[in-house]
């Protein structure tokens, strides 16, 4: 095979050839990606319904909710699809769609955990200018820089993988479409080619560790100035939940894509693309969320709504 146009369709390996696994494998896939997809829709309806919170953090939450919905409906519905139906085929369009989306929104990830971050600086170490640099101009304009940066890498990344000619079959050694494994059956001759994007990428997620890193520097020295142990611990509870997910995206990501290339790709490659696909988006709405005061009153208002509602619809019906 001398070039990716004289592919048609690749083959994903998934965790298991026995047909009896591979269906086991897709109900487990399925019932974790409709928890992490109800989950984090449920967080964009509370936050898009309750006036309560409408403030910068909750803006950043519900795009990073959104982002999640994304980035994990991108590789898992069809890896369930195809262990339920044992065809582990995918189109060359459908790779590349997978690469650019996932690339995309995994990318828009990181930078909606900067802005996260500095939300907080802001909120914890300028509270009298909060107003008027977290203002919803300046909200909705990092929300636009980051949706539009992410689609920006992901569609180089996709062109300067798919502009790679093959020199390997066309089976890929993961469940899902990625670069790593892409990489992996082009011709090693061409690999200038990726590197420019590579470090475009490199650069912009070094930049986002270090502006996450000073962030919490002058967080975690404002905090400590603060005479009470109470607001110490309120600051810390909205400060320590946004830096474990961070830590746990990009440590995952790291281990996805920084991780030293192996011919013979294992088991333990696909586990760690699974954690870093199904972990960061099942235990945001967690870690954030659903141990946040201010969502559960959110949540337990919506909740009040609906039956109430629901009663009255009944009571005017009997009537």
């Amino acid at each position: 095979m001398s070039n990716v146009t004289a592919v048609t369709t690749f083959i994903l390996v998934g965790f298991s050839d026995v047909q009896e696994l591979q269906t086991l494998c897709g109900v487990l896939f399925l019932v974790m990606y409709l928890a992490a997809l109800m989950s984090n829709l449920l967080i964009i309806t509370l936050i898009s319904l309750d006036l309560k919170l409408q403030t910068p953090m909750y803006f950043f939450l519900k795009n990073l909710s959104l982002m999640d919905v994304f980035f994990v409906s991108v590789p898992i519905p069809n890896f369930i699809v195809n262990s339920l139906t044992h065809n582990s085929s995918i189109s060359i369009l459908g790779c590349a769609l997978q690469i650019l989306l996932m690339t995309s929104f995994s990318a828009g990830d990181v930078f909606v955990l900067t802005a996260m971050s500095y939300d907080r600086y802001v909120a914890i170490c300028c509270p009298l200018h909060y107003e008027a640099i977290m203002s919803d101009g300046a909200c909705v304009l990092m929300a636009v820089f980051f949706w539009a940066t992410g689609l920006f890498l992901g569609v180089i990344y996709t062109a300067d993988t798919f502009s790679l000619p093959l020199c390997g079959s066309n089976v890929i050694p993961q469940f899902f479409c990625d670069i790593p494994s892409l990489l992996r059956i082009v011709c090693s001759g061409t690999m200038m080619v990726i590197y420019t994007s590579f470090g475009i990428g490199l650069c912009l997620g070094l930049s986002c560790i270090i502006c996450v890193v000073i962030s919490y520097f002058y967080i975690f020295s404002t905090v400590l100035k603060i005479p009470t142990s109470k607001g110490q611990s309120k600051a810390f509870s909205t400060c320590l939940p946004h830096l474990i997910v961070f830590t746990i995206f990009i440590v995952t990501a790291c281990f996805v894509y920084l991780k030293p290339s192996s011919n013979s790709p294992t088991i333990t490659d696909r586990l760690l693309a699974l954690i870093y696909t199904l972990l960061p988006p099942a235990l945001n709405p967690v870690i954030y969320s659903l141990r946040n005061a201010e969502c559960k009153c959110a949540l337990r208002r919506l909740l009040q709504n609906v039956f109430s509602r629901g009663s009255l619809h009944l009571t005017l019906k009997k009537a």
